[in-house]
Order: C-alpha cells, then sequence, then structure tokens
C-alpha cells in the first residue's frame, strides 16, 4: 500500500487574484514617508522596505495582518506574467476592500443569498517592481493602515478562510501520526507542544484535521504513482526515443522514476554545456520531489531535458537520478551544473560528475537573506546586501577576499553561522571564483523568473502524477513549435544595428538575436574605454573614468588568439568590452569563428522542417546562392560606375523572376543556415535566411548612402592588419572590407 500523504490544496483565496472592479482609487504615499512603529512580533510595512520576490511580500504583510486582526487577498496589477517586462505592480487589499458585485442569475437557476463581507475597506500595500545592481527586488511604494471596520481578536483572526490551512511540513507530520493510530485530539495537543502556542492557536482546527484525513482516505487507486510504469510504457510503445527508468522499494512501491523526452534528448545534445537541476519543488499529492534538469538554447529560451520523481531526499536518491539522466544522455555530462544549496546533492554530483563544475543557484541564497540577516543587521541590512552584491560582482578573487573581511569587519558578522557557511562556500557561488567556467548566463538572477515561470506552466496545472508526465510533454511540445509573431521578434530585432561597426554586422549575420543583442551591449559601450598597448600583444583596457587599473587584454593577430583578464567570453560565450575596443583600434573588422561558439549560432533545431521538393536534389544550391550575393555586394560598392551596372541587372533579374510561377500551397519553406563567413547585410536576410528585400534596394541604399556622405575611402595607403579577408599584410585599398562605407576616414572600425 502505498504511504498516506496529503493532496489537499491551499485554500484558492490565498493565491487568486481578485477582480478589478472593487470601487475606490488607492493613493499611493509619499516616498519619504518611512513608519517606524513596531508590533510586538513584526515591523509595520514602511515605504522603501524591500522583498526578494512577490511571494516574499505577500507573506509579511499577511504575517502583519494576521496579527493586526485582518485578512489579505491580491488584488490589482501592472503587467502580465510572460508578456513583456511580466508583472511590475502588486497591491495587496484588505479582505474587506470593495464592494459585492451582483451576478446575473441564469433563466430557473436560484442563486444563493450570502451576505458579502466586503464594505470598501481602504487598507492596502503596494510593491513595486525594481532593479538593483542587475538583480530584482519588489519595494513597497504605497501603504495604509486605516480601516473601516472592526478588527477582529486574535482568537477570532485564526478562523478567517486565509488563515485555516495546513502547510506542507505540517501535512507530513500529520500524516505519520495518522500512520502511527494517534487520534486527532493527540495530533493537535502534540504539534501544540511542538509549536510551543497555546491551547487552539494553531493556524488550522480540529475540523482542518478531519477534512485532509477524509481527503487522504478517498484518494482512488488509480492515481497510485505505480501507474506512471503504464503510462511510461505505452508512451515507449508509441515513441521509442522516449526514455524513462524507475526502482521499487521492497513493499513493491514506486521509490523513483526519471524520464526524458526525445526532443529533449536532441536539445540536450546540441546544449547540454550547461544545466540547472532544480529540486526545490514538490508534487504534495504524493510526497515526492521533483527534480527537473532545465538547461537554455541558442535564443535564450528555458529548455527542459528531464524531470524526475524522488520518494526521499538523500544522496542515494540524488545519485540515482543523475546516473540515470547520464544514461538518458548517452554517458554526456554537463560542462557546468547549478543546484540549490542542497549538501546531500553537492555529493552525489561530486560521485557522480566528477569533472562537472559545481555551482549554486545565487538566487536561491538571495532568497534566504531577509530571513537570515534582515533581523539582525537591522536599518544596515541594504547596505550589508548592497555591498554583498558588489562583492559577489568582483572579478578579482584577491579583491573579493579582501572585501569579505572589511565586511564581516563592518557588520560584526564573525560569528554568525550563515555568514561562515557562505565563506566557506564561496567557490560554489562567488562570481570570481566561477567565471572562468562557462554558464550560459544562467547565473544571473533574472534568469531565475524566467526558469521559475516554466517550471509553473506545468505545476499548477498538475492534479495527478500520472497526468504529470502528459502535461510536462505538452509544454515541451509547445515550446518546440515557435510562433510566427516570435520569429518576426526575431528577425526585426537582428536588423537593428546600432554602432555601423563591420565587426557588429559580421556578428549579426551569425549570431542568434539573443547572442548579437549581447554582443551589441558590449560593442556599443566599448567606445568608453580607453586601449592602452603596452607591448606588440599585450593591452591594458579601462574606462576613460579611471587613471589606473583596467583589464589585460593579450592579442596575437597571426594566431586569432583573444584573451581578456575579466573572463566575460569564458563565462558567458560573447566577447566582452575590452577585446572589442582593441580589435576596434586595431583596424580589425572580423571576429575569429572560435569565438563565434556554435552554442550561440543560428542552426536548425530538431524541428524544423525538411527541404522542400522545389528546392531540387542539391540543397548546396541556396548556399551558393547566398554567397553569390555576398560577392555582388561587395564587388559592386567599390565604384559608382560598379554599383550602377550592378543595380540595373539586378533589376533586370528580378523582372525576370516574378514572372515565373510561384510554389504551390503545400510547398514547405527551405531551412538553412546562413555560413559563418557571410557578409550578407540584414536587409538582404533575415534569420530563417528568407529574404526581407532584394539585393537591388540594398544596393540602392549603398549608393545614396555613399552620395550623401561624399567620403573618399581611397585617399590613404592603409595597411590591412588582421585576417578579416584570409590575407595579411596587403594594400588596404586592395580589400574590400577595409573599403567598406562602415569605415571612418581614419581606417578604424569604430571608436
Amino acid at each position: 500500500m502505498p504511504d498516506i500523504v496529503s493532496i489537499v490544496k491551499e485554500n484558492s483565496e490565498y493565491g487568486a487574484d481578485s477582480s478589478q472592479d472593487d470601487v475606490g482609487a488607492i493613493e499611493e504615499m509619499p516616498e519619504d514617508t518611512i513608519l517606524s512603529r513596531q508590533t510586538s512580533v513584526n515591523l509595520v510595512p514602511f515605504i522603501g522596505q524591500r522583498f526578494v520576490s512577490q511571494d516574499a511580500a505577500y507573506e509579511f504583510y499577511c504575517s502583519f495582518a494576521k496579527q493586526y486582526g485582518f485578512s489579505i487577498r491580491r488584488h490589482r496589477t501592472r503587467g502580465k506574467d510572460g508578456v513583456g517586462r511580466g508583472v511590475t505592480r502588486r497591491d495587496f487589499a484588505c479582505h474587506r476592500g470593495g464592494f459585492p458585485q451582483l451576478k446575473p442569475s441564469e433563466d430557473g437557476k436560484l442563486q444563493r443569498n450570502r451576505k458579502s463581507s466586503r464594505c470598501g475597506c481602504q487598507a492596502y500595500m503596494r510593491i513595486v517592481k525594481r532593479m538593483d545592481f542587475d538583480v530584482p527586488e519588489w519595494r513597497i511604494t504605497g501603504f495604509n493602515n486605516v480601516h473601516n471596520h472592526e478588527l477582529l481578536k486574535s482568537n477570532e483572526v485564526q478562523l478567517l478562510p486565509a488563515y485555516c490551512m495546513i502547510s506542507a511540513d505540517d501535512k507530513s507530520r500529520i500524516c505519520m501520526f495518522a500512520k502511527a493510530g494517534m487520534s486527532v485530539r493527540q495530533m493537535l495537543r502534540l504539534m501544540e507542544l511542538e509549536k510551543g502556542v497555546k491551547i487552539g492557536c494553531l493556524p488550522f482546527t480540529e475540523i482542518d484535521v478531519r477534512n485532509l484525513l477524509q481527503s487522504i482516505r478517498n484518494v482512488d487507486h488509480d492515481n497510485d504513482p505505480i501507474d506512471l510504469l503504464k503510462l511510461c510504457k505505452e508512451k515507449k510503445d508509441k515513441d521509442p526515443n522516449f526514455k524513462y527508468n524507475f526502482k521499487i522499494d521492497a513493499s513493491n512501491r514506486l521509490e523513483n522514476i526519471a524520464w526524458s523526452y526525445a526532443s529533449c534528448i536532441r536539445l540536450y545534445d546540441a546544449f547540454g554545456d550547461v544545466l540547472v537541476f532544480d529540486t526545490t519543488h514538490r508534487l504534495d499529492a504524493y510526497d515526492m520531489l521533483l527534480g527537473i534538469w532545465i538547461g537554455v538554447d541558442n535564443h535564450g529560451k528555458t529548455c527542459l531535458f528531464g524531470c524526475a520523481l524522488l520518494r526521499d531526499e538523500n544522496m542515494q536518491s540524488f545519485s540515482w537520478a543523475l546516473k540515470t539522466f547520464l544514461s538518458f544522455m548517452n554517458g554526456k555530462a554537463p560542462g557546468t551544473i547549478l543546484t540549490d544549496q542542497n549538501m546531500w546533492l553537492k555529493e552525489a554530483l561530486a560521485a557522480e560528475m566528477p569533472r562537472t563544475k559545481h555551482a549554486f543557484c545565487i538566487w536561491h541564497i538571495i532568497s534566504k537573506f531577509s530571513d537570515w540577516f534582515s533581523t539582525l543587521l537591522a536599518s544596515q541590512y541594504d547596505k550589508w546586501k548592497s555591498e554583498f552584491l558588489r562583492l559577489y560582482n568582483l572579478h578579482s578573487v584577491d579583491e573579493f577576499e579582501v572585501g569579505w573581511r572589511q565586511m564581516i569587519d563592518s557588520y560584526g558578522l564573525h560569528g554568525n553561522k550563515h555568514a561562515v557557511s557562505l565563506y566557506a562556500l564561496r567557490m560554489f557561488w562567488a562570481l570570481p571564483y566561477v567565471r572562468t567556467f562557462f554558464f550560459a548566463g544562467m547565473t544571473n538572477t533574472i534568469h531565475s523568473e524566467s526558469i521559475n515561470s516554466y517550471i509553473q506552466r506545468f505545476l499548477s496545472a498538475q492534479s495527478a502524477v500520472d497526468n504529470f508526465v502528459e502535461q510536462v510533454g505538452a509544454v515541451v511540445d509547445a515550446k518546440d513549435q515557435p510562433g510566427g509573431k516570435q520569429k518576426m521578434q526575431q528577425k526585426v530585432q537582428k536588423g537593428l544595428l546600432k554602432t555601423g561597426s563591420p565587426i557588429e554586422l559580421h556578428a549579426a549575420n551569425i549570431l542568434t538575436p539573443y547572442a548579437f543583442n549581447k554582443l551589441q551591449e558590449e560593442l556599443v559601450l566599448a567606445p568608453q574605454y580607453a586601449s592602452l598597448m603596452v607591448d606588440e600583444s599585450y593591452f591594458i583596457v579601462r574606462h576613460h573614468t579611471e587613471m589606473d587599473g583596467g583589464c589585460k587584454v593579450l592579442w596575437v593577430p597571426h594566431d586569432e588568439f583573444i584573451s581578456c583578464s575579466c573572463h566575460h567570453f569564458e563565462f558567458t560565450g560573447i566577447l566582452c568590452r575590452h577585446v572589442l575596443r582593441v580589435l576596434s583600434t586595431n583596424n580589425c573588422f572580423h571576429i575569429p569563428d572560435q569565438y563565434l561558439p556554435l552554442r550561440w549560432r543560428e542552426v536548425l533545431s530538431a524541428s524544423s522542417k525538411a527541404p522542400s521538393s522545389s528546392s531540387g536534389d542539391h540543397p548546396g544550391k541556396l548556399h551558393l546562392f547566398q554567397s553569390l550575393i555576398s560577392t555582388l555586394i561587395a564587388e559592386s560598392i567599390e565604384t559608382d560606375e560598379r554599383l550602377d551596372v550592378a543595380c540595373e541587372q539586378v533589376d533586370f533579374i528580378l523582372a525576370r523572376i516574378k514572372e515565373l510561377p510561384g510554389p504551390s500551397n503545400g510547398t514547405k519553406e527551405i531551412p538553412c543556415d546562413s555560413p559563418s563567413d557571410s557578409l550578407i547585410l540584414p536587409e538582404v536576410e533575415d534569420s530563417d535566411c528568407v529574404a526581407q528585400s532584394s539585393a537591388y534596394e540594398s544596393m540602392i541604399k549603398l549608393k545614396e548612402r555613399r552620395s550623401r556622405d561624399g567620403l573618399d575611402f581611397y585617399s590613404k595607403r592603409r595597411r590591412c592588419s588582421f585576417s578579416c579577408c584570409g590575407h595579411f599584410g596587403h594594400d588596404a585599398n586592395d580589400c574590400p572590407l577595409m573599403g567598406s562605407d562602415d569605415l571612418n576616414g581614419d581606417g578604424l572600425g569604430f571608436l
């Protein structure tokens, strides 16, 4: 028989938003208003108070409301999850705020005449999302604690529906007590003693416990986790590439199970260099730990690699899960892996993936700071947190060590167990210790919201374990089929050049829009830095406002070797502003191939369509055509005469092509990869290799720009010093790349 576990969900009012038709405008309080009044346990909310998440703010206000004699509910929001910047503002209101709305009754159906508790109370708390050191935080910007109704006493407030709830830990203990044969009253007395509360002051009543136990007894046997095996076997019969494994204990109960889909395995083969193993969620219905393997694809989108359900949270269970995952992926271990701060998982990873760099997710650590340090540091908490984040983002290990000691001394944290633990494990979370490893930007706190949103897509819908596999598969299938809107956004995003640098143009034709935007951010900032040559291949690059320090850049042109002491490329796979500055000031207009990683390039996904029959038996024709267009543009812009002839001939060719019959409705798109050395302009080709505008239009633009600028690019003798065209040491006037309109009169890519 399976263990008795909880399947009761939390009260719907605790997590649901109310309608936005409540009456009464909420006036925001001045930013400089600080409330200092305290209660016996918690601080009163005050303007400027910070929280790591919406949930943390909700829990704080909920605790305050319970002590004060009322309950709260989620109210208005600004923004929407998964759209744009997501939710940027949230209001929490008193449970008696607003007025009841009359619901239209259906013909012949009687409506219950229930009295509403809403009386237009204006008490509220507003939080707004802000960015602090690239870390999202929620700050209180409005607070009003004036109620127009009587507040409840402590023995009455706990009877409100919002507070009559049983936590996951309490559910587990109740189940354990039930298996031991204890009565409900014995359970309540024992839990009161454990929690140190007075009789009758638990956050739930005897009726709540009896309802929980009854719901457990009513669980249908068909929902037993063993039925997962039947479902997995059926999927395996339909799709031989679907993989799963399981472990049964001595009592014939399902102890562990893991699975992965065919599309997930293909994604891991391409993007499995960085992995997040999230073990922070549980399936309450059967009290099993949920482990999710997640990564990021070349477009910066979260992708799923596999799932596991574990009965116990110990080293043996984690070791089994990791071994099973590696068997799914043909023994290929990731280069780096991020997890929460779980010591059992840390030991299991050291045993099963000894060559994989293990790091802790910084967002999991920061989320605990409020509990660890806010009470201890009081008014100094915000200042300490800013100092911690500054140390976290340092580049030098020596600077981190010195800064950490100074921080401990300044805030008197020598004996604090959390500070001691953080320092002991610093090599697992501090960026100065992990920058030399590739993490694809997944250490960023902002990325945590994307991961949590992705996980919640199938967690929020799960009602039973046997449906869970199907729900996860549906999410995976949806992610494999990007919509037309997303494709269009990528095309527009890719065509926006900001610097006019040939390096930017080169990268735009190779990298995905996500990776190109990251490189573009560095490229835009590069002119703010000064490049000082120390010797032939050694440069010091520092910000123009700094007089000393800076990053050390090594550059060997003939070997196409570039390295920077900031390790930004090793950490993210994107060249840093320091390297780009050195390249630009030394007349280099082409990023070497090895510094445009394959994992950030435009590649065919597993779900891409095959070439249609209309493309013929020679798919290489499309790549040849791209090369011809690239050569045509490069040769035509040399002189006005060449450009005139090219425009005339291309116009003639286009007229002939338009006379030919188009493809039938059933013809599929022809996918292609843009060659890494392509110099096709963004106006000519988009991310799907489909022409956006004709070569004729692009060359007309070039011609007009040349006439408008009136610049003579051939008046000076220059030497081409980099392998941008495949040759060294020749006259720059003979180099088609050096003759581009993207150069200024001094022959520099950008300054």
